[in-house]
């Protein structure tokens, strides 16, 4: 279907005259496939990778057909879900922007924000409720909110609710929703369990595809960098590459937050203006450091995974990969920050010896042949067999994996309130839960051991009970009574210090200690039993 203007896809006049008033004039294919479909009513399925203005696709359906009805207290009549804290926050900023002719009402329902304001909202009744899930499910167990009046849902960014663990949430919000109600949903993979949960909560849905899924923009360049696994000379090698291009604004992206926090000082310190970005950062921090971004008040951002998706800032000039992804899909959507809209974008990826089966499936997933900055590194280059203790961590194993970090239980530091930004949080806490399990075997190698503590000096032959040879003819004849040293008297061997077992650690260790006991004649060492009675 060929459409060149919002006017012929059934949009009502307000909507329209809001799209005219924010300067746009043509729809994306995903705009112009899924809009006549929502507009309709009907279930829309759309796969589009990011950047294709698939906000925009459910959002000017939905003020279309809002227009009529009023929202009771506490009773949203749509309902908006997205997997993090600021996807959710920009979808709020589309409504404003295109609802400026509505007269709507809206809350938003995430972490980091207090609980009182969100209620206020909610007992005047909203027509638009934005959240992400763990905030939702707080408010309704809490009793604050009933979903039985949800005419719309619209789930955005399926497949990172996926990564993120989110899809029980998901299931569990879809049985407490009216069975009577539309479902659009948004998803740029469509992994066995995404197809799944289509199935399970969509009626007949129409599905649009905007284009291949997990696919890159053909307005980027794509560029990579073989360099050193050594953490400054990478960092030099990024200082050169942004130094090196003509930047207006770029995202810097590693896998772990650590790392985020370690290459924002360097930067800042080598003079760049920087900023930083990752889950740990709490709500007011990264929607601040957000908008300096936006606002051109800082150049660059150093980011974790967590920035990677949903973020709408269309003039992003440069991405830098400081980490090779572990999962290529992250690839695509990390170098999805720029060129959007059709703007031209440069990406430029860092790529040590350890990456190399990291980068074959980058290749694999886009198809392309990989552009090198300098020579390109053959397969000898990289390391194919696994570092051995003492040595730095592979990347896997720094970032945890997909399931360890995303899927798995991960730590809740918060109240249930926050659980959403938990979740957000385990892919760059991998690491810290990973350093304690490979510092282990070194501790183990480390703690002496107990036998060679206690036994410096050969063993010497010990007389046997019923024998009463002289000290003389045995090298100091001993007799061991209840695991204690018992010097014959006139052995003529000085008496030696006892030795006491010290636990320490993990492990018992001997320790000699010496004590006036030990000057003391042996015989006057000899237990006395005392009569009971």
């Amino acid at each position: 279907m060929e459409t060149t203007s919002f006017s012929g896809l059934g949009l009502s006049p307000k909507v329209l005259a809001a799209i005219e008033a924010a300067g746009y004039t043509t729809p994306t294919p995903i705009q112009a496939a899924a809009i006549p479909l929502a507009v309709s009513g009907r279930d829309v399925l759309g796969i589009a990778q990011t950047g294709t203005g698939k906000t925009a696709g459910f959002v000017l359906p939905m003020l279309a057909r809002l227009e009529s009805g009023r929202a009771r207290a506490r009773m949203p009549r749509s309902l908006i879900l997205a997997p993090t804290r600021e996807l959710a926050a920009q979808v709020a900023q589309s409504f404003e922007l295109y609802g400026v002719n509505h007269k709507l009402t809206l809350a938003l329902l995430i972490g980091g924000v207090s609980f009182d304001e969100q209620l206020r909202k909610l007992d005047r009744g909203v027509d638009v409720l934005i959240a992400t899930p763990g905030r939702l499910l707080d408010h309704f167990g809490r009793g604050k909110l009933l979903l039985t009046g949800v005419e719309i849902l619209v789930i955005d960014e399926a497949d990172r609710m996926l990564d993120m663990g989110f899809i029980p949430d998901i299931e569990r919000i879809c049985k407490l929703l009216p069975p009577r109600r539309q479902t659009l949903f948004f998803s740029a993979t469509m992994p066995p369990e995404i197809t799944k949960l289509v199935g399970q909560f969509m009626n007949d849905p129409a599905r649009v595809e905007a284009a291949p899924p997990a696919t890159t923009a053909k307005t980027i360049t794509q560029r990579f960098l073989f360099t050193s696994s050594e953490d400054r000379e990478k960092r030099e090698a990024l200082r050169q590459l942004i130094r090196g291009q003509n930047v207006k604004n770029a995202i810097i992206f590693c896998n772990r937050k650590r790392d985020v926090d370690i290459l924002f000082k360097s930067l800042r310190k080598h003079g760049f203006n920087v900023g930083a970005l990752h889950g740990d950062l709490d709500q007011h921090q990264r929607m601040a450091t957000l908008d300096a971004f936006r606002n051109g008040e800082l150049q660059l951002l150093a980011a974790s995974d967590v920035a990677a998706r949903g973020l709408d800032i269309p003039e992003v000039s440069h991405v830098f990969n400081f980490d090779v992804p572990i999962h290529s899909e992250d690839y695509v959507h990390r170098i999805g920050r720029t060129g959007r809209a059709g703007r031209e974008g440069y990406a430029a990826t860092l790529v040590t010896p350890d990456d190399g089966k990291a980068l074959a499936e980058i290749e694999k997933l886009i198809k392309e042949t990989l552009t090198w900055l300098g020579d390109a590194p053959a397969g000898e280059d990289f390391n194919t067999r696994k570092r051995g203790r003492g040595g730095k961590k592979p990347a896997a194993a720094a970032s945890g994996g997909r399931d360890s970090g995303r899927r798995g239980g991960g730590e809740r530091r918060r109240g249930a309130s926050d659980q959403d930004d938990g979740r957000e949080r385990q892919a760059q806490r991998s690491e810290e839960r990973a350093e304690p399990r490979e510092r282990q075997p070194q501790q183990r190698e480390d703690r002496p051991e107990p036998r060679e503590r206690r036994s410096p000096e050969p063993r010497r032959e010990q007389p046997t009970a019923s024998t009463s040879a002289p000290a003389s003819a045995e090298g100091g004849g001993r007799r061991r009574k209840g695991g204690s040293s018992l010097h014959q008297a006139g052995s003529g061997e000085p008496p030696r210090q006892h030795t006491s077992r010290k636990r320490s650690g993990g492990g018992d260790r001997d320790e000699k200690v010496v004590g006036l006991g030990d000057h003391v004649p042996a015989f006057l060492k000899r237990p006395v039993r005392i009569a009971q009675g």
